[in-house]
């Protein structure tokens, strides 16, 4: 080796020596936190300490020279931070001075990879045979009556089942959990329950309702030929058998007499005026007791009281035709769902008076606010978001009980803002508690019915602290903790949020996905998820991935190839979370196959380099016998090809 590169390598071990020095320091700073700690975490607490002090530094150059040298360059240390450096100034030291005298080699690294393993098992149960990654379903409200619907997802592979509190109720709840114990019970598999507090809700305020008119149109080409009629119910609602599949949604039209739409015929026609006076005629095509299935071939407009008539049956007679027609009135429809319709420019006022407001089209806009002391928190300057991330502004001022925003995103023919929308200030220092009354409240049904509590909004260890005040560690020992990260405060403030986490015995971190893309901004949102996942893994804290994984095939039953490189990008996490839809089924079935394929390819970070027969040859440079166009490739464990 060159005098040069032995200099070289002096200063390598120089710069590390003080990277080492500047950790030890940081520990010795946070030595109380760290004590506070349960003692089970306390490795995991010391190495969290140490790997963030270590991202407060900017290797980069130090890796690049480091990997000219074959030596480790410190970028998979997550899990090991002190013992990697104290490794590597020992293999420094070797080779700067290789005749000197040398202390023994480190002892091997803690294996961080098997405590945060550990901690998943315990947290989120067993890994399933086939994949390393749970999978988390979020129940609609449906699974409260259908156990047919929960058993289905237990057995395509739901590993736990979220319950929102912010929807459905105790009673619900509780029947959702009982479905899952049946599901239990008969696929011999375990479903953990995590049920979420709801959080202080920042939501946008009523709207005065529209007219009460139900529009109902036939499909037409684009030459204007029907394509399929318009179809609605008349009269009460069809309820299917238990166990028959749910009739496709149609609109109901309820009748002064619902009795009258069961006494007509198949082939029957009604004839009304609509709401604008157009002619129309109703075909029915199905009847029950109480209400029948109607088409149309023109568009047409229903309001309350207006009138059908069932045109008599020209068999009948002379007699039949001259006989009163019998007749309905529509009953009550419910109100149109106004919004707010935003333009790029516009002034949004959002205030504390939660009387409906007046749905508006241009210019100045004015809206409730639920939760009013957000109001006083806000600054003139920082940023506000509407509807996830839909309609973007500037708090141009703040005033009592209200403040106004000038918009700077919505879309160009402007974007609706109804009532209930979530609203996002992610530059307010919010002094709001992240644990709410019906917080508390809620949690009595939690800690009886769930395995895991999961809190929403939470933005600094205080909010963790509060929560920890209000669970008993004896009562409440089974019931483990989740944090939903959906802020950029939390994202700051997220190694004290986890040091304040140990102090309870199973833990766990969501990155809620959505509200944080909103708070990050969406071109932050890969950086931000990233840096949770490796903290987390410092922490030897499991992390479930969350919002929008494979959302369009649950919603449509057709999935994006943009979900799917993403759902496999989630293989990094200990579970990943489902959101609800119609094609729930299909999406856990897609979900457990890529998270199983995904395994042996990466562990967090880190690149498994598998054998791969995809690209096999021989001396010859033709590919291996059996992995022709005309053959099937062998498939044995470890000796698959990569689309195997």
């Amino acid at each position: 080796m060159s005098t040069a590169e032995i200099e070289d390598l002096r200063a390598l071990l120089e710069e590390v020596i003080r990277l080492r020095r500047s950790i030890k320091h940081a520990e010795t700073r946070s030595g109380g936190r760290i004590d506070a700690v349960r003692p089970r975490h306390r490795e995991s607490a010391l190495n969290l300490v140490h790997y963030t002090e270590l991202r407060r530094h900017d290797i980069r150059d130090l890796q690049a020279r480091l990997s000219k040298y074959g030596l480790s360059s410190l970028g998979r240390t997550e899990s090991h931070v002190l013992p990697s450096i104290e490794t590597l100034i020992w293999t420094l030291g070797r080779l700067v001075n290789p005749d000197g005298e040398h202390t023994a080699a480190p002892a091997g690294f803690p294996d961080g990879g098997e405590q945060l393993a550990r901690n998943a098992v315990n947290i989120l149960g067993p890994k399933p045979e086939d994949r390393s990654t749970r999978i988390m379903v979020t129940l609609p409200s449906e699974a409260a009556t259908d156990a047919a619907l929960v058993r289905g997802m237990v057995e395509r592979g739901m590993d736990l089942a979220r319950i929102n509190c912010a929807h459905d109720g105790p009673q619900a709840w509780r029947h959702m959990v009982d479905h899952i114990r049946a599901a239990e019970n008969s696929t011999g598999k375990r479903c953990l329950v995590a049920m979420d507090l709801a959080g202080p809700k920042l939501r946008t305020g009523p709207v005065r309702p529209g007219p009460r008119v139900l529009r109902v149109k036939p499909i037409r080409s684009k030459t204007g030929t029907v394509l399929e009629p318009g179809r609605v119910w008349l009269g009460a609602a069809l309820e299917p058998a238990p166990d028959a599949a749910p009739p496709p949604e149609l609109p109901v039209i309820p009748l002064e007499n619902n009795a009258w739409a069961g006494s007509q015929k198949r082939g029957q026609k009604i004839r009304f005026k609509d709401a604008r006076g157009a002619r129309r005629t109703l075909d029915v095509e199905q009847t029950t007791p109480t209400g029948c299935l109607v088409t149309l071939e023109k568009t047409a407009y229903f309001t309350p009281g207006t009138k059908l008539t069932a045109v008599p049956d020209p068999a009948a007679g002379k007699k039949g035709r001259a006989s009163r027609r019998p007749s309905v009135r529509v009953g009550e429809l419910p109100a149109l769902q106004e919004g707010l319709l935003i333009h790029q420019g516009d002034n949004l006022v959002l205030s504390s008076d939660l009387a409906p407001a007046d749905s508006t089209s241009t210019g100045k806009h004015r809206i409730g606010c639920t939760l009013a002391s957000a109001l006083a928190d806000a600054r003139a300057g920082e940023r506000i978001w509407f509807d996830d991330g839909k309609i973007g502004g500037v708090i141009t001022a703040v005033g009592p009980g209200e403040l106004t925003a000038r918009i700077t995103s919505a879309a160009p023919q402007g974007t609706r803002l109804r009532a209930g929308k979530g609203i996002n200030l992610p530059d307010s220092r919010l002094t709001v508690s992240a644990l709410t009354e019906q917080d508390v409240a809620d949690l009595e049904h939690v800690r009886e019915l769930s395995d895991i509590v999961s809190m929403s909004f939470v933005r600094s260890a205080l909010d963790v602290r509060e929560l920890l005040a209000h669970l008993d560690p004896e009562r409440d020992r089974n019931l483990d903790i989740l944090l939903k990260i959906e802020t950029v405060a939390a994202f700051k403030a997220l190694p004290d949020i986890l040091l304040e986490l140990m102090k309870w015995a199973d833990v766990g971190v969501m990155i809620a996905r959505g509200d944080l893309a909103v708070e990050a901004g969406f071109e932050r949102l890969a950086e931000v998820q990233e840096e949770i996942l490796w903290l987390c893994e410092a922490a030897h804290v499991p992390v479930i991935w969350a919002t929008q994984v494979l959302d369009t095939l649950a919603r449509t039953g057709m999935p994006s190839r943009a979900e799917v490189t993403d759902a496999a990008m989630a293989q990094r996490a200990e579970c990943v979370m489902l959101n609800k839809g119609p094609f729930i089924n299909e999406a856990i079935s897609m979900l457990a196959d890529i998270l199983g394929r995904m395994q042996d390819h990466t562990q967090k970070k880190s690149s498994l380099l598998r054998r791969l027969r995809a690209w096999d040859q021989n001396g010859t440079g033709a590919l291996e016998a059996g992995t022709d166009a005309g053959q099937e490739p062998d498939t044995a464990a470890g000796a698959g090809p990569s689309w195997s």
